[in-house]
């Protein structure tokens, strides 16, 4: 095995560990992830001052009680994400469709009924590892799909690939996505491909400001210009936690047709559903992440 398809030094050790852990009951993933919040917020303090500068600035009019215990509830529920996403290497159908609802997935059906592609558009929020599951709930002949980023680490990288295959998405690298979408649709095959379109995009690639959370925030437009170029169906996600370990996704239309659609006008109506997600519950959203390191005025 040469090249390219070499695994990661150290992937198969690691994979190894996951796949153990991956066999402990919940209960036991739980004890595990309370011990796991003790070391990474109290000992480690992994990303803390992101993470309260990032909760500051979203939240100016919270006292600092309240961004603390949001702060807090964040790295609980960051440990439990952890254990899920690793338990999903060995999570059963049944158990999957107990723990991830999709109370309205015939919204998504009704947009693939007639062989079109439709994209599904979330955040990082909740666990959106477990999302693909929602291969289990769509029409027969319909196939699932995820965009990635690549990992740094190629052992971690191919790691995450087994997990977020359990459910058998095509995983779709983000810099060959369009081209995907269009092969699979000169086949007649059609897809519901999920999108994580709220990470820091790369300078000056596919970019456009906009307020997200009380902060001028750029915001990544690939999807969008996918969507548009192609007229593609896109549909957001929202996610509740109910209870630990427990989800429910509702999905809605953003546009039937998005090249009918004005530029921005896609990327804005997610980033408004988005953030009303956020606001819902904001501790279940991914704050460790550095989204706000580029400001307006350096860009002008």
């Amino acid at each position: 095995m040469t090249g390219k398809n070499r695994k990661g030094i150290g992937f198969y050790p690691l994979y190894g560990a996951t796949y153990l852990m991956a066999m402990l009951p919940f209960r036991v993933l739980y004890i595990l992830s309370d011990v796991l919040y003790i070391v990474v917020y109290y000992l480690v303090g992994y990303r803390r001052k992101i993470v309260r500068k990032n909760l500051l600035r979203s939240f100016p009019r919270k006292k600092e009680e309240e961004i603390l215990q949001i702060e807090k509830k964040f790295y609980r529920h960051l440990c439990d994400y952890f254990v899920e996403t690793v338990k999903t290497l060995r999570i059963s159908e049944k158990e999957i469709r107990k723990r991830m609802v999709f109370k309205n997935p015939e919204i998504v059906n009704r947009l693939t009924k007639d062989g079109n592609t439709c994209l599904l558009s979330l955040g990082h929020y909740g666990n959106w590892e477990w999302v693909p599951s929602i291969a289990l709930y769509l029409l027969p002949g319909v196939e699932p799909g995820q965009v990635y980023k690549t990992l740094k680490s190629k052992a971690f990288d191919e790691l995450f690939l087994k997990i977020r295959s359990r459910f058998n998405p095509l995983s779709i690298e983000m810099k060959t996505a369009y081209r995907t979408i269009i092969r699979k649709r000169n086949e007649g095959q059609a897809m519901v491909i999920g999108f994580l379109t709220d990470q820091r995009p790369r300078k000056h690639n596919n970019e456009y400001w906009a307020t997200f959370l009380n902060q001028d925030t750029l915001l990544q437009t690939g999807m969008e210009r996918i969507a548009r170029q192609l007229g593609l169906a896109v549909v957001y996600l929202d996610i509740k936690k109910v209870e630990r370990g427990h989800y429910v996704g509702n999905f809605s239309v953003i546009t039937a047709d998005a090249s009918a659609e004005e530029e921005f006008t896609v990327t804005e109506k997610y980033t408004r559903k988005l953030e009303e997600t956020i606001l819902n519950d904001p501790a279940y959203y991914l704050w460790s992440h550095n989204k706000w390191s580029r400001s307006k005025k350096q860009e002008a």
